[in-house]
């Protein structure tokens, strides 16, 4: 028996609504060999000149164990270099290299090009009432939201069946 759920799936449409917009930057970001994770450094770094690991982490939502492979393979690539900080060597700086650096002014162009083309597509309006309902929902200020209470935990994994 399949019941319909009150509330339609939240965050799998916010995951189609990135999936239609990404598609029209990944051949882009493609093109000059690189992925949307590494793409998504660059443009950070771009915008700080330097970040902790840490940072890069929160700003382009990349989980700490996959970000250490990717500034590794960005390592290789010349793309990135990291620098332990003298006063702490627990810490360590991000930054890109001139390659990156060429990399960026010349795919950043494009980038801001494909923006442009997204918004005549779907409207200037819709595009700023977007990025205004997204810093919304990210800023919004509230208390801690209260986690449903769940049932006694059961064997899902077909091993006992419950």
């Amino acid at each position: 028996m399949t019941r319909k759920l009150a509330y339609r799936n939240l965050p799998q449409l916010f995951l189609r609504a990135r999936e239609e917009l990404l598609c029209h930057f990944r051949p882009i970001i493609g093109h000059f060999g690189l992925t949307e994770q590494q793409w998504r450094i660059l443009r950070a770094i771009g915008e700080h000149e330097q970040l902790e690991p840490r940072e890069i982490c929160e700003i382009c939502q990349i989980l700490s164990p996959s970000l250490t492979g990717v500034l590794s393979r960005m390592e290789d690539m010349h793309l990135v270099t990291r620098t332990r900080m003298e006063e702490d060597q627990r810490r360590v700086i991000v930054r890109m290299t001139p390659k990156a650096e060429r990399l960026v002014a010349e795919l950043g162009p494009l980038i801001v090009e494909q923006y442009r083309i997204i918004e005549n597509a779907f409207g200037a309006e819709l595009i700023q009432e977007l990025y205004e309902l997204m810093d919304k929902v990210i800023a919004a200020e509230r208390g801690p939201i209260a986690q449903v209470r769940l049932p006694p935990k059961k064997d899902w994994s077909g091993k006992n069946p419950p």
